[in-house]
């Protein structure tokens, strides 16, 4: 009889994966990314990358979890004790991008609240930058905590911790049960009122129209892989910690697939939704669609309530349902990216799991604090960059290299999952994880490198953002470097043993 966790229905993992998957980036990232990348001729790149890194990486992820029976952390050290480091910098990655996450949550809360009397006035942009989020201070210094930012951080925590403490079943399963059907329908009903305006065929005549040249540039396909690589949750011990807690009966690559081409359904939907709202803003402005088109917090906190300003009718309700929209994604990753540090906290001290998100949950609540200070929005954008850039991605090319390159398990993961599943790997999946997104993802990193390392030492292209030396090293580069360091740190304190030998059950 296993010990372990587990999901109550195979539809439960599902929405759980697709929950994690689907997240803040789906909505205001994907639009840009693809609209910038040569437009309809982008889902060419897009799709290959799909098919040759994401769902790959998923398959092989989903069957970590699965044979190994752990955490990240854990399934990295029965795999080969060496590499136990690989799944601790994922769960450090992790537990940092949850301390930032969790407050830009808090402001979709808040402006779903905005909505209702359209709070943020004609100047969307003064209202957030100098209204809401009070940004007086420069970059570097945290002046005051602002009380509009706290309440809803404290409530995006509650809710979180909350679902962590009833567990696996009971919380995180019965939640992405609620929290994703939710989310479709009420993304359905923004596309379908979006499509409506006067103006959204522009917008999506701009979406959609292909650029065929573009598909030459090499960056383009660097984008495309990019896209799918963290819009999928891999390579933080999302997927490995959530297929762990997998029946020993499951099949694993048609998951994979569900998982993936769902988030990449969603991904065009809000594409669709996002660039027909645009297209009645540039309509409404009288300008092209190019000079409205924007991404990232702009568009979601800026561009959006401009837009929701121009409605012809029942705006606030609109306003309302699509900052809710953005609660239930981000709530859905947020409680995947926790559950990483919890599981592995729980398993290497052999701690109840109350105590683990008590100590982890807390503790990356305590931290997040920093972000909703008068300057939280510089610290958030140089810790999202690096550790997205230098974390995320890094771990990703390390953790492919050495598992298909270094241990030569990918044969041995072919046949774990191909006794379980319908559909049967093949050479396909063993050249895209051997060769193809290692040599992708090398690419990446190197062009991130020399990119960043070239703005250090150059004083007319400044750093990123134009932040100064002090805090993009210690606001940027720390933070990247914090999870990689502690990461290996974690590897010298001994497993718990009576948590380790139940462990060892549960793989046998």
């Amino acid at each position: 009889m296993e010990n372990r966790a587990q999901w109550g229905t195979r539809a439960g993992f599902i929405l759980a994966a697709v929950g994690s998957a689907i997240g803040l980036g789906n909505i205001w990232r994907f639009p840009a990314v693809a609209y910038e990348n040569g437009g309809g001729a982008f889902f060419i790149p897009y799709l290959f990358a799909l098919l040759t890194a994401g769902i790959p990486l998923l398959i092989m992820e989903f069957t970590i979890g699965h044979k190994y029976r752990g955490s990240a952390p854990l399934s990295f050290f029965r795999m080969s004790r060496k590499t136990e480091w690989i799944g601790w910098w994922g769960v450090l990655v992790a537990f940092v991008i949850s301390t930032y996450y969790a407050v830009i949550i808090g402001w979709a809360i808040s402006y779903s609240v905005f909505s209702f009397n359209l709070s943020w006035g004609d100047d969307t942009e003064g209202f957030l930058f100098s209204d809401y989020l009070q940004l007086s201070v420069n970059p570097g210094e945290t002046g005051s905590l602002v009380p509009g930012v706290l309440i809803p951080l404290l409530i995006v925590w509650v809710i979180t911790l909350g679902v962590l403490f009833k567990g696996v079943k009971k919380g995180i399963e019965t939640a992405n049960k609620i929290f994703i059907p939710t989310l479709v329908v009420l993304f359905m009903i923004i596309v379908i009122r979006a499509l409506t305006l006067p103006g959204a065929a522009q917008g999506l005549q701009a979406f959609f129209e292909p650029n065929f040249s573009a598909i030459m540039d090499s960056s383009v396909w660097v984008a495309a892989y990019g896209q799918i690589f963290f819009s999928l949750s891999i390579a933080f011990a999302i997927m490995i910690t959530y297929s762990s807690y997998l029946p020993k009966k499951s099949d694993i690559t048609n998951n994979a697939f569900i998982a993936g081409f769902s988030n990449s359904g969603f991904e065009l939907l809000a594409g669709i939704g996002v660039f027909a709202a645009l297209g009645f803003m540039a309509s409404q402005s009288g300008v092209p669609v190019n000079e409205v088109v924007s991404g990232g917090v702009g568009l979601a906190f800026v561009v959006f309530p401009q837009i929701i300003n121009e409605f012809p009718a029942l705006n606030g309700l609109f306003g309302f349902l699509f900052f809710l929209s953005l609660v239930l994604a981000g709530l859905s990753s947020l409680i995947s990216i926790s559950e990483t540090y919890v599981a592995g906290i729980s398993e290497k001290f052999g701690i109840s799991r109350t105590k683990a998100v008590a100590f982890g949950g807390g503790t990356a609540a305590v931290i997040s604090l920093l972000f909703a200070t008068q300057g939280g929005l510089f610290f958030l954008d140089a810790a999202d960059y690096f550790i997205n850039q230098f974390g995320v991605a890094f771990v990703g090319l390390v953790e492919v290299v050495v598992i298909a390159w270094f241990l030569r398990k990918l044969n041995d993961f072919q046949s774990h999952a191909n006794e379980i599943s319908d559909i049967r790997l093949g050479t396909w999946w063993k050249v895209s994880l051997g060769l193809i997104t290692p040599l992708v993802l090398g690419y990446m990193m190197f062009d991130l490198f020399k990119t960043n390392l070239a703005k250090e030492f150059d004083t007319d292209t400044g750093n990123y953002e134009g932040y100064a030396d002090g805090f993009i090293l210690f606001g940027g580069w720390f933070v990247a470097a914090f999870a990689l360091i502690v990461g290996v740190l974690m590897m010298f304190k001994r497993w718990n043993a009576k948590a380790f030998e139940e462990g060892k059950k549960e793989v046998s």
